[in-house]
């Protein structure tokens, strides 16, 4: 009789384990980024770590605690600007981190004592468990399938998700190389049944474009993490790509002033089958117009004042999901289209 109490009690663990949503936290680093992803088996990938220093790093081992983590497994460090690999320090003080991925050494590590700072507190941290990511290689997410689509300046050759050709590059606005470690942010499309997210950090219009033109190597997706924090100065965004993966929710991991600027909402709300528009932040320095519905900004004030509320995606194995704004509860259910 213990022993089928005891294999019971197994199963009943290993079903609830299984049955669990992919979930996805979009973790206010107000202008940085720190993605967290847990997959239904409780893996974890985290997606860049914010800003150095204290804050953002507890705000990210917060949302690690409110998902039930006692380690991060996988940190993916998109590029090497501060405001994405700058929290690492002091977040590996508060949580485990496991392995590390990347897209090989900085480019601008020597520029300044501060990028040199950065590059070499990573690498102290990630040298032993560190991995080299380039388009085309797999994230071995349990469950799911993380392919990487840009890495090191490079993108992927073939399409994917049913890739093809793409109308919206005819007559579309070029612009200049970046040769900073935007442009070498790495992205990566991740599949979990029909759900689709993608993620391409801050890669620049000239890298965008290479994934859109003269074909959309990366087809449509079902949720798209706004380039570069919505757009930053025209640097990112371009249509010829927003447009083409065409998807039906946009979560604008922005700050209060950083991000949304110029055409960057108008470029949102054109897209094509797009239902709604998440923020973690209220953009200060647009009008209501060119800023989503309130209930559907996470953080409304300035830095000082900011409280740091997330936004929550939860996707079940049948392609709905639901987005939730962690400072009202707020949330609205979606279904997955092709």
């Amino acid at each position: 009789m213990r022993t089928f109490s005891l294999c019971f009690v197994f199963a009943a663990a290993l079903l609830h384990a299984q049955s669990r949503n992919l979930d996805i936290y979009w973790v206010d680093t107000e202008g940085g980024a720190a993605t967290l992803i847990v997959s239904p088996s409780g893996q974890s990938m985290l997606v860049d770590t914010g800003n150095p220093g204290d804050r953002d790093a507890k705000r990210i081992a917060d949302a690690a605690k409110t998902a039930g983590l006692q380690r991060i497994d996988m940190l993916v460090i998109t590029h090497f600007h501060g405001d994405h690999v700058g929290g690492v320090p002091a977040l590996a003080k508060l949580i485990p981190i496991q392995m590390f991925y990347d897209h090989g050494d900085s480019i601008e590590a020597g520029n300044s004592p501060q990028t040199t700072k950065l590059w070499d507190d990573y690498k102290g941290l990630a040298e032993s468990k560190r991995v080299i990511l380039k388009p085309g290689d797999k994230i071995p997410l349990n469950g799911i399938d993380v392919t990487v689509v840009s890495a090191n300046g490079e993108v992927i050759q073939k399409p994917i998700n049913g890739g093809s050709s793409n109308p919206t590059c005819q007559n579309a606005l070029q612009k200049d190389t970046d040769k900073t470690e935007n442009g070498r942010s790495t992205g990566f499309m991740l599949s979990y049944g029909k759900f689709k997210f993608l993620d391409v950090g801050d890669l620049t219009w000239d890298r965008e474009s290479m994934l859109a033109c003269p074909v959309n190597k990366v087809g449509t997706v079902t949720l798209f993490q706004a380039t570069h924090h919505g757009f930053v100065n025209g640097q990112s965004g371009a249509p010829a790509l927003v447009w083409a993966v065409n998807p039906q929710v946009v979560i604008v991991n922005d700050g209060p002033r950083k991000g949304l600027e110029g055409d960057a909402f108008e470029t949102i709300t054109k897209i094509p089958r797009l239902e709604d528009t998440w923020q973690v932040h209220r953009a200060l320095k647009n009008d209501a117009s060119h800023n989503t519905k309130e209930q559907q900004i996470a953080n409304l004030e300035e830095t000082a004042d900011c409280k740091g509320f997330w936004i929550k995606a939860s996707v079940s194995p049948d392609g709905r999901f639901t987005v939730t704004n962690g400072r009202n509860g707020y949330s609205k259910m979606y279904t997955a289209q092709p």
